[in-house]
């Protein structure tokens, strides 16, 4: 496998990562957290850099970017602790490629001009995307959607919501499920805006008796989940792809932070101990490097059964490696390793948060083992 990048993709790395470090500092970056939570002016630079555009396919407008394409860009948002909505966007635009019929949506998330979020889970479905009570009716020529949806990465901020919404069957089935492109500001739609504990944004939305024109519908009517696994296997690459970024940055941090930092006259670097801690920090690192870049390339695969594999494969091994980088970073930071005024804290948490999204270790190391092949005879 070759693990170099084309000019084009250190193209999009190295001018996402001129604009960080020049206008989405770490102290603009809490300025927008305890402001409005996003930037209209960092959302209209990523749209004139060409990320809105790099996913959406050319017929839209776009670049027709692939998950290795996403790959080198996600890393670099994750090493600039991005809060803007470009995850819950680039996100909801997989749902409408693969849905298909979308293509005037796609056009104006190429250009910035629309953003998105995915309104997929439940109070009760944890990380089961289809444990879905949120229900869709028939209503003449149209739909009827009733229900409720928590934790909407940028909910409120998005000007149209995916929703899964189901049509008939049990609860937790995968049959008779279908999903739906929402107006965020539709009647019946309401949105409750919060901050999460990463310094992004999340909303819980109620659906009360929304009603939706026939063109509203993703796909076909109750035969959504194959685009609903789909998609969220693609927002676990990009997800991964994030997490290395962060972690790539934390240790950086962590690194200099103990050449800089002295017990007993000299660097705490100095201590053997803590030289091993940093060594596995780093092989943590590029074990979670060699898994995301293994997902984002089977993210092309046509066989789904090893794309889940690999997807979920990738997600259990980074989240322990999340796990062990940023608990041994915030132990070498010490005390000033959970303060608001240092870096190491903020990718601490964004890394939790990364962990728990579309399914957290235990549940995709439980999925990884549920694939065909996993047992003998199976």
């Amino acid at each position: 496998m070759d693990f170099n990048t084309t000019p084009e993709q250190q193209q999009f790395s190295d001018a996402l990562r001129r604009w960080m470090e020049k206008d989405y500092s770490f102290e603009q970056r809490k300025k927008i957290i305890h402001g409005d939570g996003v930037s209209d002016t960092a959302w209209s630079t990523l749209a004139e850099l060409g990320m809105t555009a790099l996913p959406v396919p050319e017929a839209q407008g776009g670049f027709s970017g692939s998950a290795v394409d996403m790959l080198v860009v996600m890393q670099e948002l994750g090493r600039g602790l991005l809060v803007e909505p470009y995850f819950a966007t680039v996100l909801g635009a997989e749902f409408l490629r693969l849905a298909g019929g979308q293509e005037a949506a796609l056009e104006q998330v190429a250009t910035g001009e629309l953003k998105l979020a995915c309104a997929l889970g439940e109070k009760q479905s944890r990380h089961d995307l289809f444990d879905i009570a949120t229900t869709a009716k028939k209503d003449g020529d149209g739909f009827v959607l009733n229900g409720a949806k928590t934790v909407v990465l940028h909910g409120a901020q998005a000007g149209m919501l995916v929703v899964s919404a189901r049509t008939s069957g049990d609860r937790r089935g995968t049959d008779g499920i279908a999903l739906f492109l929402v107006p965020g500001n539709a009647a019946g739609v309401t949105r409750r805006d919060y901050r999460t504990i990463d310094g992004q944004r999340a909303a819980d939305i109620t659906l009360d008796n929304v009603r939706l024109p026939a063109a509203a519908l993703l796909g076909a009517w109750g035969q959504g989940w194959e685009i609903l696994d789909a998609a969220s296997d693609y927002g676990v690459t990009l997800l991964c792809a994030e997490a290395v970024g962060a972690m790539e940055a934390l240790n950086a941090a962590t690194l200099e932070y103990t050449k800089t930092r002295q017990q007993f006259g000299v660097p705490i670097g100095k201590f053997q101990a803590l030289q091993h801690r940093m060594a596995e920090m780093f092989i943590h690192l590029e074990q979670a490097r060699s898994m995301a870049t293994l997902a984002a390339v089977k993210m092309g695969s046509t066989n789904a059964e090893e794309r889940r594999r690999t997807a979920s494969g990738a997600k259990a091994r980074i989240g322990q490696a999340i796990k062990f980088v940023g608990q041994q970073a915030v132990q070498l930071h010490g005390g000033m390793g959970v303060t608001d005024e240092l870096p190491a804290a903020h990718y601490f948490k964004r890394l939790s948060i990364i962990e728990l999204t579309l399914g957290d270790t235990d549940h995709h190391l439980a999925r990884f083992a549920a694939q065909p092949g996993f047992r003998k005879g199976a």
